[in-house]
């Protein structure tokens, strides 16, 4: 039984996660302090060591001592805030393994620009120097989410599906160009009261489906990319802890021009070859893999901070 699909509409658990975020908050934090040394030099790690090291150099690629915002904050006194408290629900997770002197600075939201002091964030260019925005997986409820597809590929509409407001520049230019495509289905519809509204099985029914980033990153991305359907989108210009930026266009999506102008000649030639359409499904389901080790997924998350601590100017410690 597909339970996700049937009783979630193929999307995570957002109580579940309330709740096992809270519990945490009755733990005392000194429990986590003292499994730190541990966690960060376990057997485990060091049979994964070269590929964790990787990833976390990905994401934190701060290099020498830097100094934090004079807004940072220690981490005893972070506390839930009265909005957008999954950020801290998700920082904290991990931020009270260390020492509660320690000081961090996290934007939360849909960040696109490099702070000018060492940052923890969801989001990033993937362009430029962008070694002061560290990256950690925040609001991960809502964008980490990945799904189980009963529709194999050979069953699916051989047409381009997309939904969206369609608000931003980039993406009302894309509709203004293919909502009447004979290769396209795409529609104006973001919410469940529109007409045109369809969900994410109903998008599952189709081979190709439409992942223009908005704010930042295309939040569909995730589980396009673990269906058996194919995300068409152009190269990514920002990314979260799924690195983006080491996505391979034709490899693990199909990838269109910036301004559209490809995107009948790309779906024509996936649609008439079939076997290189099945083996982008078989290399992105391949490449979300990676993110379903949670053991591998915590260690990860530890050193990134670990080093963001060790790579910032901290107050002397007792």
């Amino acid at each position: 039984m597909n339970f996700k699909r049937i009783f979630l509409r193929n999307k995570n658990n957002k109580i579940y996660y309330y709740i096992k975020a809270i519990l945490r908050e009755l733990v005392p934090d000194s429990l986590f302090q003292a499994q730190l040394t541990k966690r960060l030099d376990s057997t485990y790690y060091r049979k994964n060591a070269k590929y964790i090291d990787d990833r976390v150099n990905y994401y934190n690629k701060l290099e020498r001592l830097e100094t934090l915002d004079q807004d940072a904050v220690e981490i005893g006194k972070y506390h839930v805030p009265e909005r957008i408290r999954v950020y801290y629900f998700d920082s904290k997770e991990y931020l009270r393994f260390f020492n509660p002197k320690l000081r961090f600075s996290i934007l939360p939201g849909d960040i696109i620009h490099i702070p000018s002091h060492p940052t923890l964030l969801k989001s990033r260019p993937i362009h430029g120097n962008n070694s002061n925005a560290v990256v950690l997986n925040l609001d991960k409820a809502r964008h980490f989410n990945f799904l189980q597809d009963d529709v194999s590929f050979d069953k699916k509409i051989d047409m381009l599906v997309g939904r969206s407001g369609f608000g931003q520049i980039h993406r009302s230019r894309f509709y203004q160009l293919y909502y009447d495509h004979p290769l396209c289905n795409i529609k104006k519809a973001n919410r469940s009261s529109d007409k045109d509204y369809l969900s994410i099985a109903g998008h599952l029914d189709y081979k190709f489906i439409l992942a223009l980033e908005g704010n930042d990153v295309a939040t569909n991305l995730k589980w396009i990319m673990s269906s058996n359907s194919i995300a068409v989108m152009p190269m990514p210009k920002y990314e979260t802890w799924f690195m983006e930026g080491r996505l391979i266009p034709d490899v693990h999506f199909i990838c269109i021009k910036d301004d559209y102008s490809d995107l009948e000649e790309k779906l024509r030639y996936f649609m008439a070859d079939d076997h290189a359409a099945r083996r982008i499904v078989k290399n992105a389901h391949e490449y979300i893999a990676q993110f379903k080790n949670k053991k591998i997924e915590d260690i990860i998350a530890l050193k990134v901070l670990d080093k963001y601590f060790t790579h910032t100017v901290q107050p002397k410690l007792q």
